[in-house]
């Protein structure tokens, strides 16, 4: 079996007396998309950010193409072509869509990517702006790559958020709750771009709440509950789990 890209060994988060993620052990594949559920207050959204960088781990041990990650900052995360999607859009304002992508792409400039936004760098802008143009079509933006950020609908906002961290080069994706607020076409035209994503050799790791978009598209479930793990595999199985059942499908059944 070829080697994780992603190994979280013993992960742990406490916040004083309060343990948000307890002895967690996954791991992710390329190409592999792996949903991370439970209910609210589980742990998801801690996991991402122990990974991004953005919070330093009580222990524990998360390596990315064999090399330990944990204790870097969020830019040096990037660089090693992690990137992440946020529950809410965080469009760069008063920039159009194509310069939003750019922006994305700032670890992958050999010149710099405020050389670029200037036009100090002529080929590695057209190669650059050429590639961000791309990822607009992949996404489905193409008719507003020269719009302003401000005049996207949000579901568009939520499309722009995928294309500029496509063009950060990721070998591994975090995708926080893509779903979210978005109509049920939204919803299927989300899906079908991870799965595009996942396509093309890329990771995927998913918090989502929306089980009808969750399972179908997820290759493998880990299931949180109080910060720790309960459930692992196919979602097949996952979805017949009495564990999680009790803890979080039952819930959101009840709902």
């Amino acid at each position: 079996m070829k080697n994780p890209i992603l190994q979280v060994t013993g992960l742990t988060k406490r916040f004083g007396g309060l343990t948000a993620v307890a002895d967690l052990d996954f791991e992710v594949y390329e190409g592999e998309i792996l949903g991370l559920i439970g209910p609210n207050g589980a742990g998801k959204s801690t996991v991402f950010n122990l990974i991004a960088g953005a919070l330093a781990a009580t222990a524990g041990e998360v390596r990315f193409a064999g090399e330990p990650i944990l204790g870097l900052p969020p830019h040096a995360i990037a660089a090693r072509r992690i990137m992440r999607t946020f529950q809410h859009n965080r469009p760069f304002g008063g920039m159009p869509v194509i310069d939003n992508v750019l922006v994305g792409a700032h670890t992958r400039f050999a010149s710099g990517l405020w050389a670029v936004l200037a036009g100090k760098a002529r080929a590695e802008e057209e190669r650059q702006r050429h590639r961000a143009a791309e990822l607009i079509d992949f996404v489905g933006l193409g008719g507003e790559a020269r719009a302003e950020v401000d005049t996207l609908s949000f579901g568009q906002g939520r499309l722009l958020e995928i294309a500029r961290a496509l063009a950060g080069e990721p070998r591994l994706m975090l995708f926080d709750e893509p779903a979210a607020g978005l109509t049920p076409a939204e919803t299927a035209r989300i899906a079908d771009i991870i799965r595009g994503i996942a396509a093309r050799g890329i990771a995927v790791l998913l918090i989502e709440h929306d089980m009808r978009f969750l399972l179908p598209l997820a290759h493998r479930v880990v299931v949180l509950n109080f910060g720790a793990k309960i459930a692992e595999g196919a979602p097949e199985r996952i979805r017949s789990d009495p564990a999680v059942t009790s803890a979080y499908l039952g819930n959101a059944a009840a709902a």
